[in-house]
């Protein structure tokens, strides 16, 4: 028997790599001399450093950058396993977990540090990034990313803007003769399961300006910041972006990534996909195991079951979804290629007892599992 496990991780409880031991664990007390492949994934958002550095033997790194407000923090990238491409989580240094409820004002954040991490990761000499665009605290548009790159932005007397998207409405040009020469060669990826344009009622400042902390009078200004951002770069760079799918990710990001370092827009767990080499590892797999810490109607739309589902599919591999609860509507998964779904909670418990003994809980599913595979085989 060959297993694939190939889970994400359970937030709060397991991350993907230690989904994928406890599955083990449980399966080899029925298989003891089974093959198993570990494939710990992500989607693109929270973990995906941890599961690309675990899957490809890579290593992460620390370093100080400019946070959302300003100040320094300590964030963290990952380099995979080939030494040459590098992944980033925007919200590593550019997050919403790092700005206080009461100081949350996309007005002045910047994501200044996720472009101090590109630095740092170009200095280790990695060729491309990976990145994810997830949880961002800000609504500049990539403009801080940028600055830190070498771009400069440039009121009408010539001097540069300040951190946030509110600056934005004072932009009359951007002057990338000082970018650092090594984008030039850089190849990009990033993550984005949004379809949100730039501006307008589905754009970055409307939907998602206000768990920011914008205000309606805010998200106005924002909206028309975003657009005349979009017209300078349209001038400035020849490249529109305002209502391309995805722009308005991330606090226009999305936009910027695409205009400041070329880069192309992925569905995150298509990315995680083809940079663990999952199609490859099903090649002769019986089964393959896979879950997150809940599955409901929304697993869907670009989850990680439904992305490791399809590839396994290709290869017409089984497959298995463990997960931490199940929630309405999870029934829509088994028409997007999941044979069966377990829940791994074994009754009723509190959320803190369910965390507590997630491990526990999964080595136990799964070595039932074991038993129904090894039944159904004689």
């Amino acid at each position: 028997m060959k297993f694939v496990l190939a889970p994400d991780s359970f937030k709060e409880s397991m991350t993907a790599w230690e989904a994928c031991e406890a599955m083990e664990r449980g399966l080899r007390t029925v298989f003891p001399d089974a093959q198993f492949v570990k494939v710990p994934m992500a989607d693109g958002g929270e973990g995906t450093v941890q599961s690309l550095v675990d899957a490809t033997g890579g290593r992460v790194v620390q370093c100080e950058v400019t946070g959302p407000l300003g100040n320094k923090v300590t964030a963290f990238y990952g380099i995979l396993g080939d030494g040459r491409t590098a992944v980033i989580e925007m919200a590593a240094a550019s997050g919403l977990a790092l700005v206080p409820k009461h100081e949350r004002n996309p007005l002045h954040t910047t994501t200044r540090g996720t472009g101090e991490l590109i630095l740092h990761a170009l200095d280790q000499g990695v060729s491309s990034i990976l990145m994810g665009l997830g949880g961002s605290a800000t609504n500049d548009g990539g403009m801080g990313m940028a600055q830190a790159l070498g771009y400069q932005f440039l009121r009408e007397d010539g001097s540069e803007l300040g951190y946030g998207g509110g600056a934005l409405s004072e932009l009359s040009r951007i002057d990338a003769s000082r970018v650092d020469p090594r984008l030039q060669e850089l190849q990009v990826v990033a993550a984005c399961d949004v379809d949100n344009p730039l501006t307008g009622k589905r754009g970055a400042s409307a939907i998602f300006g206000p768990q920011k902390g914008a205000t309606p009078n805010m998200v106005e200004l924002l909206d028309a910041s975003l657009g005349h951002l979009a017209d300078v770069i349209e001038r400035d760079l020849n490249m529109q972006v305002r209502d391309t799918a995805g722009a308005g990710a991330a606090g226009g990001l999305g936009a910027g990534v695409m205009a400041f370092l070329q880069a192309t827009l992925k569905s995150g767990v298509d990315i995680v996909i083809e940079a663990t080499g999952l199609a490859d590892k099903l090649q002769g797999a019986d089964v393959v195991l896979t879950g997150e810490g809940q599955m409901d109607s929304q697993t869907v739309y670009g989850k990680t079951p439904i992305g490791v589902a399809k590839t396994a599919k290709l290869s017409g591999v089984p497959v298995i979804a463990l997960a931490g609860s199940l929630g309405t509507g999870v029934e829509a998964v088994h028409e997007h290629g999941i044979d069966m779904i377990f829940s791994i909670v074994p009754g009723v418990c509190t959320i803190e007892e369910a965390l507590q003994n997630a491990s526990l809980n999964m080595e136990r599913t799964a070595r039932n599992v074991g038993a129904l595979i090894s039944f159904g085989k004689s």
